[in-house]
């Protein structure tokens, strides 16, 4: 039977990607979000579209970098990636609360987090409409690393149950990346 959704809801349709987490630093101060609306955008060079709410500490941080980090993580982390999505950084620091560790990335200020799988380094492609009417980030990513055993030769690999990512629904409820689908 099809059933109706209401358009309220209608987003997590399509949402049930990887959840990243939105790593940002100006100064000496950083933050990390938990973001599941974040998405490849381009080939070459290679872009990617992450929506960053205007009320929040991160879009604060990535405004004044022009810069962010995109961490995916695995379920060995999803409590803490559930914190990091229900938590202000203004009222916490989540790295030292809720036991995020970090470590530099190669490129960009902001930091990587361990316990992920694979993490891109970006910097914001200016679009002021974009930002300002959607919170809707443009960026290029201008560094990308992966853990070789659950991503190698531009493939995902899920072998080994503790390295798949996480993917987010609602209300604290993931689901993780399920089993392959070869048609090839």
């Amino acid at each position: 039977m099809i059933v109706p959704v209401p358009l309220a809801k209608a987003y997590r349709i399509l949402n049930h990607g990887p959840v990243t987490l939105v790593g940002t630093r100006h100064g000496l101060r950083r933050n990390v979000m938990a973001a599941s609306w974040a998405m490849p955008l381009d080939f070459d060079p290679p872009k990617v579209a992450v929506v960053i709410d205007r009320n929040t500490l991160t879009r604060e941080l990535v405004d004044a970098s022009g810069e962010f980090t995109l961490s995916i993580p695995t379920r060995a982390i999803a409590a803490q990636v559930l914190a990091a999505g229900s938590h202000s950084g203004r009222e916490r620091d989540k790295f030292d609360q809720d036991g995020l560790q970090t470590f530099p990335a190669q490129i960009v200020s902001a930091p990587l987090l361990a316990g992920c799988v694979a993490w891109l380094e970006c910097k914001v492609i200016p679009k002021p409409d974009n930002q300002l009417e959607h919170d809707l980030f443009i960026a290029q990513v201008v560094a990308a690393s992966a853990d070789e055993r659950a991503f190698a030769d531009g493939h995902w690999n899920f072998r080994d149950d503790s390295l798949r990512t996480l993917h987010y629904v609602a209300g604290g409820h993931f689901f993780l990346t399920g089993e392959e689908l070869s048609l090839s």
